[in-house]
């Protein structure tokens, strides 16, 4: 792993599967795992919202980078009240604002393919969020406090959410290549055995997958929700979340299956796009790092379709554009 900021993934990052396996548990009947928001408030009103429609109690589980574009004062404020409302983990974007220098930068753990003038300018938006952050210490004394992972059971399924992979909150190998490389299966069969866990939620890599694992004669599941805050497909608007449950959705999901009664789900956000661009663009104008970076993810999603977040899953919403 390189050391250069935003490509280093810290030691204190690093958890393994086993802590998971001890974690404590909290049974739900319905969970949705939201990550990265990523500062945009109308998103986060949007899932709020939708939870307020399921026809029992919803654990909402915030599994990091609620932060990104929240650089003013009142956006920043908005979106941690709200998200600490919830259960919530750290993502490394929460986890630098803990750290008082910036040796590991945004402390996404890039790996190479990823443009180095993409992690410079990832470096730079945290900078501005990191200076916001230190204005309001009440928010930092609650982000300390917050765990890497959580577990949960919905029905008889057992749910590791987690930041990064199994391993690390920086961790990519539930990253969409990773996750489909023959050669990471030992390390997928161990990490579920170790975990002691049915499925692992995550986030982080930005992109969604669901996958589906026949591992030492039991099915198991990698749920990575991609972006609750941008767009997730090329010409799709809306941001995407990972619902699990012991109720079918009473919205159409993009992808899903349901395995042994328990509804695994990828559940759209229809935000108000045009709140959500004004506020984006006050804070961040065209020329600044986070235009350049996601603009035109924001307006017209990322080069990446329905069928590659879920080539071989039993499609049970909406048809790739």
């Amino acid at each position: 792993m390189s050391n250069v900021a935003g490509r280093t993934c810290p030691t204190a990052y690093r958890y393994g599967p086993v802590a998971l396996a001890t974690a404590p548990e909290q049974a739900v009947d319905t969970l949705y795992v939201v990550g990265g928001v990523y500062g945009n408030l109308p998103a986060l009103e949007a899932i709020e919202e939708m939870a307020q429609l399921e026809q029992g109690p919803v654990q909402l589980c915030f599994n990091g980078d609620f932060n990104w574009f929240n650089v003013d004062d009142d956006g920043f404020r908005a979106i941690n009240q709200r998200v600490f409302q919830h259960d919530a983990i750290l993502g490394n974007v929460e986890a630098e604002l803990l750290e008082p220098d910036s040796v590991s930068g945004c402390g996404c753990a890039y790996p190479d393919n990823v443009d180095d003038r993409v992690v410079e300018r990832s470096n730079r938006i945290h900078a501005r969020l990191k200076a916001t952050a230190h204005r309001h210490p009440s928010v930092i004394g609650v982000l300390s406090a917050l765990p890497m992972f959580r577990r949960y059971r919905v029905g008889d399924i057992r749910v590791g959410v987690v930041h990064g992979d199994a391993e690390s909150l920086a961790g990519w190998r539930f990253d969409v290549a990773a996750l489909d490389d023959i050669a990471s299966r030992s390390w997928l069969s161990d990490a579920f055995t170790h975990a002691d866990v049915d499925i692992f939620a995550s986030t982080h890599t930005c992109l969604p997958a669901l996958r589906r694992f026949e591992l030492a004669g039991e099915e198991r599941f990698v749920i990575n929700n991609g972006a609750a805050g941008m767009p997730n497909f090329q010409g799709v608007s809306g941001g995407l979340m990972t619902r699990i449950s012991i109720f079918p959705s009473w919205q159409r999901p993009v992808y899903g299956v349901e395995h042994d009664g328990i509804y695994i789900d990828a559940i759209p956000i229809g935000y108000d796009q045009a709140v959500w661009l004004r506020q984006f663009q006050a804070n961040w104008p065209d020329g600044s790092p986070a235009h350049s970076s996601y603009f035109s993810r924001i307006v017209g999603g990322p080069n990446y379709t329905i069928d590659q977040a879920a080539p071989s899953i039993q499609v049970r919403g909406i048809s790739p554009p």
